[in-house]
């Protein structure tokens, strides 16, 4: 989905007012009655309100429903994007928006900048996109789903991740540093690397192999498992070092660079609690062995590993579970539960629909692509919009 900022800076303050009243009103109404919007929103006058809606529905931040029992406007994914960015805007967290660099299957990925230019990703959640798309036969998966429940679901995803993300950085993991969540998007640093996927070859892929299973069987110590450790979701930084390396000439002499594994992607991540955590944990070995088996032509002679030999070293009292720090830290059971139930069904019609489903996965590549290619040229900075007004 395009992002365009441009609007943003012409904007009033009667206008966000507005816009934040639709949104405050879709917390009990799919459709939310023009007078429920003129009562939270607090303007005088009627004309004002309407002028408002006038402007807003041009520019495609609410939107009117065909054949509705009363006259009302719903919250579209443009409106619940522009107040995220406001959001980040007040904080100082975000100043202009670039380019589009990845599309996942249900999340868009961009280029941002705060005010002193520094760059930094920002990832916002649309969950139900696939959904949409993949589903158009199944009438009874639709059926108890609406926009507003779809955009609960992304918030949902982004506090997830941003917690997981935060947890994971505190404790030494390799990840981006979250830098701040708004609704359904999270803004993290943005890390010049390229997806594991990418990799045709590697001097070494046994070392490179050891580390990537010595993560997942980390997060398992700490009492977590990732759900999606494959070469999607595995970024690969280039530093100088001396492990996993790669040999070139380099001013007549020898470049060493270190290939440093960074994870990515947490609203699936579960806790070794979890029902099916076994699964889950074997699940993301296994992605790990195939995918290096298939590109690198490398097999282990080690078997394993296991959740329960991994679970071994966990301390009884709980101090260092991260499952625990997470929940404890706000994101509560319920909601892990209610995005864990619609990851549950979203995978599910994905395995239904498998021309579909790899459609959808092919545009991550190619998203993925793009975000290697802007992380060393001009792709990123070229058409920045600035969110301030002129």
């Amino acid at each position: 989905m395009k992002l365009d900022t441009r609007a943003m800076r012409y904007l009033n303050r009667e206008d966000w007012r507005v816009l934040t009243a639709v949104e405050q009103g879709s917390r009990n109404h799919e459709v939310v009655p023009t007078s429920l919007i003129a009562q939270i929103s607090g303007l005088r006058g009627g004309s004002a309100v309407h002028k408002c809606i006038s402007t807003l529905a041009k520019n495609g931040l609410i939107a009117k429903v065909k054949n509705a029992k009363y006259d009302g406007y719903r919250l579209t994914y443009g409106g619940l994007d522009y107040l995220a960015l406001n959001t980040y805007r007040k904080r100082k967290e975000v100043y202009s928006v670039g380019n589009q660099i990845g599309v996942g299957k249900e999340s868009d990925i961009f280029v941002v900048a705060d005010e002193k230019g520094v760059q930094r990703v920002l990832k916002v959640h649309r969950l139900g996109r696939i959904s949409f798309r993949t589903v158009k036969a199944n009438r009874d998966y639709l059926r108890n789903r609406s926009s507003g429940s779809w955009m609960y679901m992304s918030r949902l995803a982004a506090l997830k991740e941003f917690a997981f993300m935060r947890a994971l950085r505190d404790n030494g993991f390799p990840v981006p540093e979250p830098l701040g969540q708004s609704r359904h998007t999270i803004v993290m640093s943005l890390i010049d690397a390229f997806p594991l996927r990418q990799l045709s070859s590697v001097p070494r892929p046994a070392a490179l192999y050891a580390e990537l299973i010595a993560m997942i069987v980390k997060l398992a110590e700490v009492g977590l498992i990732h759900g999606d450790f494959n070469e999607f979701n595995i970024l690969i930084q280039e530093k100088r070092g001396s492990s996993t390396t790669v040999e070139g000439p380099l001013h007549g002499g020898t470049e060493v660079i270190e290939l440093v594994p960074i994870l990515i992607d947490f609203p699936q991540m579960v806790s070794i609690d979890h029902a099916n955590a076994e699964i889950y944990f074997q699940r993301d070995v296994n992605c790990v062995k195939r995918f290096f088996q298939r590109r690198f032509n490398f097999v282990s002679d080690e078997p394993g590993p296991f959740l329960s030999t991994a679970i071994k070293g966990i301390s009884s009292n709980g101090n260092h579970r991260l499952d625990v720090a997470v929940e404890a830290s706000g994101f509560s059971k319920k909601w892990a539960k209610e995005l864990e139930q619609y990851l549950a069904e979203t995978e599910a019609v994905d395995a239904d629909t498998d021309t579909e489903s790899g459609d959808a996965r092919d545009s991550y590549d190619q998203g993925s692509d793009s975000a290697k290619d802007g992380a060393d040229g001009e792709n990123r900075r070229g058409s920045s919009v600035d969110l301030e007004s002129r």
